[in-house]
């Protein structure tokens, strides 16, 4: 376990370690863990230029406002957009692609409690904007983020150690239960980056768990099991949680640390201090460029590999991928039709 001080000692190194002018890129980031994590980052960097996305324009003018307050000579830019839509997502990439060749870091945070409603492009809403919307960031930013001179990661904040089984013949998870969705997003959201990482050693990939933290995310659902998860976190949350600080700095060292390296061990982040190891990989070896991590920092350990292994032998690392591309093409045949 990784404690807070040796959390914010890294941290405290951001600004000495890495160049000024990281270009970073939050999606999801109006509220919750994407927030606090931005405050953090864009404290700790030199003269970033941070891009951050959401569905309230009230919301986001108001933070814009506050982070460029706490990083004067950096630039804040918020874009206003409905990223449960593969469309919105893809617009949103052109207009970060329009303004810049590279980016540093894509943190992403979106997430719902809403299940079984369907969004105009055919998709489940709670599987897209966990699962497909991010992932489509992912591969539309990917050009950007190999070229990086530094730091290149992508992190994903879901359930990482929490992977579970995955219904093949429902992808979508239109009929997995919802106490089971979270196992099998999970690992859809792992062996998707493991087939991204395939494309792009460069690049390191993190999917983590945050660990207790107070956010919206059961904001807008319904039904009894979300009813029940409310009360729930109504007691837990004030008991249990962490702070927001406390959360938005263990994100920010899993978004900066050369303690996740990429394969090619290359632009790694804030050196690790003497004595310190490289985390393991999915794959059980160290710095193999794509991690699963839970909330204190550390692998998700043996039992998550013997799953991914067992996934990655079943072919499910080419099904999930192929069912992903294969919905986007869906998804842009819909506009040009």
């Amino acid at each position: 376990m990784l404690s807070l001080p040796e959390i914010e000692s890294s941290n405290s190194r951001i600004a000495t370690t890495l160049p000024p002018g990281l270009i970073a890129v939050f999606v999801g980031a109006t509220s919750g863990i994407g927030y606090y994590t931005l405050k953090q980052f864009v404290q700790h960097a030199r003269q970033p230029r941070v891009y951050f996305v959401g569905r309230s324009q009230e919301a986001g003018d108001r933070i814009a406002a506050e982070c460029q307050k706490l990083t004067p000579d950096g630039r804040v830019t918020f874009i206003q957009a409905d990223t449960s839509l593969i469309r919105n997502v893809d617009h949103v990439c052109r207009i970060i692609k329009q303004s810049e060749t590279t980016i540093n870091l894509l943190f992403l945070t979106t997430g719902t409690l809403l299940s079984h409603t369907e969004t105009p492009e055919g998709l489940h809403f709670a599987t897209s904007v966990t699962y497909y919307s991010r992932t489509r960031f992912i591969q539309n930013l990917l050009p950007l983020l190999r070229p990086a001179p530094h730091l290149r990661r992508v992190v994903t904040v879901f359930g990482a150690g929490k992977e579970g089984a995955i219904t093949t013949s429902d992808l979508q998870a239109w009929k997995v239960p919802m106490m089971s969705q979270r196992g099998h997003l999970s690992s859809m959201t792992t062996l998707s980056l493991e087939a991204l990482a395939n494309q792009a050693p460069e690049v390191s990939f993190v999917h983590d768990f945050p660990g207790l933290v107070k956010t919206n995310l059961a904001r807008g659902g319904e039904g009894p099991a979300v009813f029940v998860l409310k009360q729930v976190f109504k007691v837990i949350n004030p008991l249990l949680a962490m702070s927001n600080r406390e959360c938005g700095e263990r994100q920010t060292f899993v978004a900066t640390s050369a303690q996740y390296p990429n394969k090619d061990a290359l632009a790694n982040g804030v050196p690790l201090p003497a004595g310190a190891a490289v985390a393991r990989g999915t794959n059980g070896q160290s710095g193999s460029g794509v991690y699963s991590v839970d909330w204190d920092g550390t692998s998700s350990g043996p039992k998550v590999e013997a799953l991914l292994s067992r996934y990655r032998q079943e072919g499910l690392v080419e099904k999930v991928w192929e069912h992903t591309t294969k919905e986007y093409e869906r998804i842009a045949g819909l506009d040009s039709a």
